[in-house]
């Protein structure tokens, strides 16, 4: 994705005091002072994120994308995923992938051990059920194994983040 030209100012006051921390840490960072507070409030992961939800929204082949957003979330400590996805996408997404996103979020919460963002639980059920499989028997499996933040959205499946085959 080409760098975007930087076009517009943003000012906040501060104290003497804090705008030295704020300049030491720069440079402990090797920044400076602009580039670190950009890097510090808009994380290069939550950018990593917001990408593949793009290209998610847009994509023929949206099962490679959030393959990548998988393991993108896999590879977060739990405060890098909490600011990676701690803002709902930036782009419109059909209900399932709505739904799938918001449901592999929850997910991945309970699992690295922290809330998810209040963002999901806005993100409604989809109207109709879906299964990870065609085969009847296997959908009477999946109805009673599918991972809670996906059964409540009516999708049906046995894996998620960490357990793709």
């Amino acid at each position: 994705m080409p760098k975007e030209a930087k076009t517009a100012q943003l000012q906040i006051r501060v104290t003497p005091a804090e705008k030295e921390r704020v300049k030491k840490r720069a440079e402990a960072a090797g920044l400076g002072m602009s580039d670190w507070v950009l890097r510090t409030i808009l994380p290069d992961v939550e950018r990593a994120y917001q990408e593949l939800v793009s290209e998610l929204a847009t994509s023929e082949k949206p099962g490679y994308v959030f393959a990548e957003l998988l393991d993108l979330l896999e590879q977060c400590s739990p405060h890098e995923f909490e600011l990676a996805v701690g803002t709902p996408p930036d782009v419109a997404l059909t209900s399932y992938w709505a739904a799938y996103l918001a449901a592999t979020i929850e997910y991945a919460a309970a699992s690295k051990g922290v809330l998810p963002p209040r963002w999901t639980s806005k993100v409604p059920a989809l109207d109709e059920p879906v299964f990870g499989s065609s085969l009847q028997s296997v959908r009477e499996y999946l109805l009673t194994h599918s991972p809670p933040p996906f059964a409540k959205r009516n999708i049906f499946v046995e894996s998620s983040v960490g357990q793709r085959v």
